[in-house]
């Protein structure tokens, strides 16, 4: 078609169109209904209901906004924090003082433990042992029979001396010479007691030494009679202390 200048593909109209606008004609302002997101909890408890139109828009989509309660003073809260801490020292103060008193009465109340006792019917002796101190099995040197220790290296052993000794004194000096030689070996020896004792004698020798290895040891030998027979003990202790050596003449002289 030569005299047809329509546009291909013709253009079909839309039947929704108005065939004619107007343009003059006023619109009604857009004002849609905001939708609410929240639960409404608008009305207080002590009053009425507010109006919905007077609420802001953000009451309208969150709600009222609740009530922050009354406000804290300044420095209320550091008192605050300071009143705990006092009453959680006062529990652990509480706590401590019960807990040293139970200790106490415990102690108290507690018997004392009983002291041990060494014996030996071979010998015909028995002595008191203080606490930290207990019998031993086997006495490591020959001839004793008996043994205690005290894990601190004191040793108190005890033998029978067959036959009878007129001198105690000289026999005891000549005992004491003998283990010197055997048991501490000393490079220099001295004589610290030498006394007689109730039906007895008894003598202690220090013993030191050249070298830094050994440091002195102290030795002494007890010559006792008890029911028409003799006993030998010796107390042995190194390096020598004053509480281990004194606690060793302790257990010598209690023999009965």
């Amino acid at each position: 078609m030569e005299g047809d200048h329509r546009a291909w593909p013709p253009r079909r109209r839309r039947t929704e169109e108005p065939d004619e606008l107007d343009w003059d004609a006023e619109e009604e302002p857009w004002n849609p209904r905001i939708k609410r997101t929240a639960g409404r909890g608008l009305e207080p408890e002590d009053g009425p209901r507010p109006s919905w139109e007077s609420l802001p828009p953000s009451a309208r989509l969150y709600g009222a906004p609740a009530d922050p309660g009354p406000r804290v003073p300044h420095g209320a809260w550091r008192r605050r924090a300071a009143s705990v801490l006092a009453m959680v020292l006062a529990v652990v103060l509480a706590s401590g003082l019960v807990a040293g008193l139970v200790v106490a009465v415990l102690r108290f109340a507690a018997p004392e433990p009983e002291p041990g006792r060494l014996s030996d019917s071979l010998a015909g002796v028995r002595m008191t042992l203080p606490a930290g101190w207990q019998e031993g099995r086997v006495p490591p040197v020959t001839g004793f029979t008996s043994v205690a220790r005290d894990g601190g290296g004191a040793i108190v052993m005890a033998r029978p001396v067959p036959g009878s000794a007129p001198d105690l004194a000289k026999a005891t000096k000549e005992a004491a010479e003998r283990y010197s030689r055997l048991l501490l070996k000393g490079d220099r020896v001295s004589v610290v007691e030498d006394e007689p004792i109730a039906q007895g004698h008894t003598r202690a020798l220090r013993a030191t030494y050249d070298d830094v290895v050994n440091r002195p040891a102290y030795l002494r030998v007890t010559l006792v009679t008890r029911n028409g027979r003799t006993a030998l003990l010796l107390g042995l202790i190194q390096p020598e202390q004053n509480a281990g050596r004194q606690a060793l003449d302790a257990v010598m002289s209690s023999v009965r």
